[in-house]
C-alpha cells in the first residue's frame, strides 16, 4: 500500500517526492535508499527524489528548488509568474525566496533571495508555496526583459491596479521596489503621454528631422507627423486602458488618415521602452519608402 501512496504523491508533483513526504506516506529511510540504489528513483538533491522514468523538466526543477530550500521557502519572481500562468515560458533559473534568518547552500540554476514575506502574500499552488499573484506581478515585472508587458496583460485580466499598489506599499524596500513604483505610476496614468515623450527623445537622439508633434489632419490630431513624407506616428499607452470603444475609435481614425494618404505607424509604451531600435528602424523604413 505504501508504494502506491508514494507514487500518487510523485504523480501529483511531476515525479518529485521529498524524503519527509515518503516517510510520511509510510516508507522508511532504508526503503528510499533501496529505490535509489535500484535505479527507480534519482536523487536531485539532499532529501529530494525524482522517479527515474520522469524527465526533470521545468516544473520538477522548480519543485525541487523550493523543497530543497527548506521551511518557509517560496517560489517567487519570474518562477512564480510562470507557475501562475502569467508568462508562457519558464525562466532559465528557479527563483526562490527564503526567510531572512536562514541561509541555504548555493545551487546552480537557483536564484535565492532572503526576505520575510507576509502570510497574505504567500499561497499554495499545485503543491508548492508561491507568492500570490499581485506580489508576483510586481516582482516579475522588474526582472523580466519585457515585464511591463506581463503587468499590462495581468491588468487586462482581472488584477486591479489598486491591488498592485497595496501590495507594493506593504513590501517597500524589496529589491526592484523603485522600478516597480515607476511602472505603477506609468500604468496608472495610462502611459500615452510618457510614451510620446520617449518617442520625441528617440527621434532627437537619432538625428531625425522634419517631424512635428500634434499635427492636425482630417479633423484628427496626429501625435507626431513627418508632414512632407506623410508619415504619421500614433502612440499608444498601456493596453489595459483601451476598452472596445477606444479601440474602435482609434481604428476609424487610422482608416481616415490612411485614406487621406498618410502612412500610419503605431507604437506602444512597451515597444518604445523595450525595443527602441526596432521602433526607429520602422520609422526610417517608412520614410525611405515615401
Amino acid at each position: 500500500m505504501t508504494p502506491r501512496r508514494v507514487h500518487a504523491i510523485m504523480a501529483a508533483q511531476d515525479g518529485v517526492v521529498t524524503l519527509s513526504q515518503a516517510v510520511g506516506a509510510g516508507m522508511t529511510d532504508a526503503g528510499v535508499s533501496r529505490r535509489v540504489c535500484a535505479g527507480e528513483w534519482r536523487r536531485l538533491s539532499t532529501g529530494i527524489y525524482l522517479r527515474a522514468d520522469r524527465n526533470c523538466g521545468p516544473a520538477a526543477k522548480l519543485r525541487a528548488a523550493v523543497f530543497s530550500a527548506g521551511e518557509g521557502a517560496v517560489a517567487c519572481g519570474p518562477s512564480a509568474a510562470w507557475w501562475h500562468g502569467l508568462i508562457d515560458q519558464p525562466p532559465r533559473e528557479c527563483w526562490v525566496t527564503i526567510p531572512a534568518r536562514r541561509t541555504v547552500k548555493k545551487r546552480e540554476g537557483v536564484n535565492v533571495r532572503r526576505r520575510d514575506l507576509l502570510d497574505l502574500d504567500v499561497g499554495v499552488a499545485r503543491g508548492i508555496r508561491v507568492t500570490e499573484v499581485p506580489l508576483t506581478v510586481l516582482e516579475a515585472a522588474v526582472e523580466l526583459p519585457t515585464g511591463s508587458v506581463m503587468m499590462d496583460r495581468a491588468l487586462q485580466n482581472g488584477v486591479a491596479l489598486a491591488m498592485l499598489e497595496k501590495v507594493h506599499e506593504r513590501n517597500l524596500g524589496r529589491r526592484g521596489s523603485t522600478k516597480a513604483a515607476a511602472l505603477l505610476r506609468s500604468a496608472g496614468e495610462g502611459g500615452a503621454s510618457e510614451a510620446e515623450r520617449i518617442l520625441l527623445r528617440l527621434l532627437r537622439a537619432a538625428g531625425l528631422t522634419g517631424w512635428r508633434p500634434h499635427v492636425s489632419s482630417c479633423g484628427y490630431e496626429i501625435d507626431v507627423a513627418f508632414v512632407r513624407a506623410r508619415v504619421a506616428i500614433e502612440v499608444d499607452g498601456w493596453a489595459w486602458h483601451r476598452d472596445v470603444e477606444r479601440f474602435n475609435r482609434d481604428a476609424a481614425r487610422q482608416n481616415v488618415l490612411v485614406n487621406a494618404g498618410w502612412h500610419v505607424l503605431r507604437f506602444t509604451w512597451h515597444q518604445l521602452t523595450h525595443e527602441p531600435s526596432a521602433v526607429l528602424d520602422a520609422i526610417k523604413l517608412a520614410l525611405a519608402g515615401r
